[in-house]
């Protein structure tokens, strides 16, 4: 299923600490416009949940929804990297490395990432 939207939709975990830095950090240096980001706790984001038949009680990848699909897990991150002119060149080097040794460091960090980084009541990224 495609995205009829005119941004790509980036889904994520609004009560996760690295989730709200790695979007934070989005906001600061992807192009303006570029993406839409939306917390898989908010209506809209269990609403994309439903429709791309991903579960809606907990989210352990980003996902990407753009003109082309949906992607998870490293290739996710990596597509959403690849938009930012700066990041072009690493994104290319992380598709270098096989797509099994990222997914096993990607689903680590993912399956650790609230006792690392910690959790928040609620999504602490300002959209406005």
């Amino acid at each position: 299923m495609k995205t009829t939207h005119n941004q790509d939709l980036i889904i994520f975990d609004g009560e996760c600490n690295l989730c709200n830095g790695v979007v934070g950090w989005l906001l600061k240096y992807a192009p303006k416009h570029l993406f839409q980001f939306v917390p898989f706790q908010s209506k809209e984001g269990q609403r994309l949940l439903m429709d791309y038949g991903f579960p809606t009680n907990q989210l352990d990848t980003v996902i990407l929804i753009d003109r082309n699909g949906v992607k998870t897990h490293s290739d996710g991150f990596i597509k959403i990297i690849s938009k930012i002119p700066k990041w072009k060149k690493v994104s290319k080097l992380l598709c270098a490395v096989p797509r099994s040794f990222r997914d096993f460091i990607y689903k680590k960090a993912s399956k650790n990432r609230v006792k690392w980084f910690g959790n928040s009541a609620s999504c602490r990224i300002d959209f406005g």
